[in-house]
């Protein structure tokens, strides 16, 4: 158990009542790191998207790749990957770069592979183009027949919202059967949204680099907040918890 006594802030120790807290160690190194497949529970999503695609015959994409040249990122693993993002209701190549960096389900189904958005979007847009949404359907279909997955009308204070961007969302579980005609529609109006997320993005500029902050700013920056926090009233009633 950790106890907390004072706080160095600004240059001055400060005096605070003994509290208990449970150990935290944010800067140490594992000497054993864990193995990611660990981190994944048996029966989760993404391995059943990931056993689902390993069986697909992607003869067809892989014949649009001309040979040669530099090593690029397996079509299988780019599948995987953009199958499982949608199905997770990510459908910005922007977002699914994010999530291969900081998901442990996307690092795992990606065997820690990084592609950019700009590498996504071609593979989606070059590659796939007339089988994405077939093998995605198709994913989707033997899935809600499963059991394993529904595709739910969002709805906000009662009101359904028209929006595709917002109608559907994917529910993964205890799922509700739906007939296959009902699914059917639903997923040409979500792939319509997912159409028109690439044509959006497919001709951004390069998102650039973050630029190393400053130490000094980030001094400033952590000053304000000392600041701000200094003069907080906690109430009796916070203290109770």
């Amino acid at each position: 158990m950790l106890i907390v006594s004072d706080l160095v802030s600004s240059g001055m120790t400060r005096r605070y009542k003994k509290i208990p807290f449970k150990p935290y160690h944010d800067k140490q190194s594992m000497l054993f790191p864990p193995n990611i497949d660990e981190l994944v529970p048996p029966g989760h999503p993404v391995r059943i998207v990931d056993s689902i695609i390993d069986k697909v015959d992607i003869q067809s994409i892989v014949d649009t790749y001309a040979g040669g040249g530099s090593s690029g990122y397996h079509p299988r693993m780019l599948l995987k990957v953009l199958v499982y993002a949608y199905l997770r209701n990510i459908y910005s190549s922007r977002q699914i770069e994010e999530a291969l960096k900081e998901n442990i389900h996307f690092m795992w189904i990606s065997g820690m592979s990084k592609p950019d958005h700009n590498t996504i979007n071609r593979f989606r847009g070059k590659r796939l183009d007339g089988h994405l949404k077939e093998i995605f359907g198709s994913v989707v279909e033997m899935l809600a027949a499963e059991g394993y997955l529904s595709i739910k009308e969002v709805y906000i204070d009662g009101t359904k919202m028209e929006a595709n961007a917002n109608r559907y969302t994917f529910v993964w579980g205890n799922a509700i059967e739906t007939q296959k005609e009902k699914i059917r529609q639903q997923l040409e109006e979500i792939w319509g949204h997912v159409q028109s997320v690439y044509e959006q993005e497919k001709d951004l500029p390069p998102t650039p680099d973050f630029e190393e902050i400053s130490s000094e700013k980030v001094e400033n920056a952590i000053a304000q907040i000392n600041e701000a926090l200094k003069d907080r009233n906690t109430s009796s009633e916070v203290k109770k918890n």
